[in-house]
């Protein structure tokens, strides 16, 4: 059986993916991982093969040299893991944290292959792709991408775990409407205070239920806040079976990291956008507009926002039904014949392929 190691780490948005992918190909291939310190953390399990590369961040700095030297020494490292392991195949998710597994791979002259899950091609799989086999996407279309290695590009269905196939999806609308407000762990203004003023307005108007993602010493202040106003609420920071809420909620106002996008839609369930603006090379708003277009989703900008502007636009939402169903329509149509026996197949034939 050949050997595959999956190179990743970082946020949850490469390494995620990446367990995918390794789910994926787990049958025909023995799978090891690679991941930095930052990264380990989002793994579900500890079964599989891993080994920490923690990369330094090159960025202008003092330290740089010291930087560059442990580069130096983690690609050793790396060399000599690959031979060790006797790893024959090597596929990473981006990132600055899988550049010691590739440069290791391509001095070895592996084979490497790349996977982008954003709209906007990452800067590590730019820099790689003139070493790899194939890149694996979504869209043909990445911004940033070289024309002349157009042929490589390969295109698969936003990767999800096979529990979102699996599932019963609850098609009905709520008596209560239920909203799924999720801004990640951390929290952020956008999301802890513009939202919830908003949604005790709505509830003046509307029956609705709020299921809301916040930090957790924020937990109590805000379900406090939602009870004191008579609004039902489900309060969280982390929650491991995530899907069950999608699953739950009619509506969802999110970030748009390219993960997180690929299982609200693959729920079926509309929802309402709001990329980070820091996010590097813009790739969160590219990764919305793509759903934009297709019709399943509404995109605001954060900078635009304030407590009016978001009460118009639930108001709306809860108003217009055709413009909320017909986003549902467009979501099942984008979904047709997205099975995960169809993107099994197709992540095992790019691999395989010569």
């Amino acid at each position: 059986m050949e050997k595959i190691l999956i190179t990743t780490g970082g946020t949850g948005g490469h390494v995620i993916p990446a367990e995918i992918i390794g789910d994926h190909l787990k049958e025909s291939y023995e799978i090891n991982f690679s991941t930095d310190l930052r990264g380990l953390k989002y793994f579900r399990s500890n079964k599989n093969e891993i080994i920490i590369i923690d990369t330094p961040k090159l960025d202008l700095s003092l330290f740089l040299p010291l930087k560059v030297l442990k580069l130096f020494f983690l690609v050793l490292l790396s060399i000599f893991y690959l031979k060790k392991r006797k790893i024959d195949k090597i596929i990473s998710t981006g990132g600055y944290m899988s550049l010691p597994i590739c440069i290791g791979a391509k001095i070895l002259r592996l084979k490497i292959f790349l996977f982008e899950p954003n709209l906007t091609l990452g800067r590590g799989n730019k820099f790689f792709l003139n070493f790899s086999e194939k890149i694996i996407c979504y869209s043909e279309n990445l911004i940033n991408f070289p024309k002349k290695y157009i042929k490589k590009i390969r295109l698969i269905k936003p990767l999800v775990s096979k529990s979102f196939y699996e599932i019963k999806k609850n098609d009905d609308i709520n008596e209560n409407f239920c909203f799924l407000i999720s801004g990640g762990s951390q929290g952020a203004e956008i999301f802890d205070e513009i939202i919830k003023e908003t949604m005790v307005n709505l509830s003046k108007k509307h029956s609705i239920k709020v299921i809301q993602q916040t930090s957790v010493k924020n937990i109590k202040n805000l379900e406090n806040f939602y009870n004191i106003n008579y609004v039902k609420n489900k309060i969280f920071s982390f929650e491991k079976n995530f899907i069950n809420l999608i699953n739950e909620a009619d509506l969802c106002v999110t970030r748009a990291g390219a993960s997180s996008l690929a299982e609200i839609s693959i729920m079926n369930k509309p929802f309402i956008a709001i990329p980070l603006p820091t996010s590097k090379d813009n790739h969160q708003a590219e990764n919305a507009k793509f759903y934009e277009k297709e019709g399943c989703c509404w995109v605001l900008n954060q900078n635009d926002i304030n407590k009016e502007k978001m009460m118009n636009i639930l108001s709306d939402v809860l108003s217009d039904n055709e413009d909320f169903f017909n986003k549902k329509k467009n979501l099942k149509k984008l979904n047709y014949q997205n099975s995960w026996n169809n993107v099994n197949q197709k992540i095992k034939k790019i691999i395989d392929e010569n």
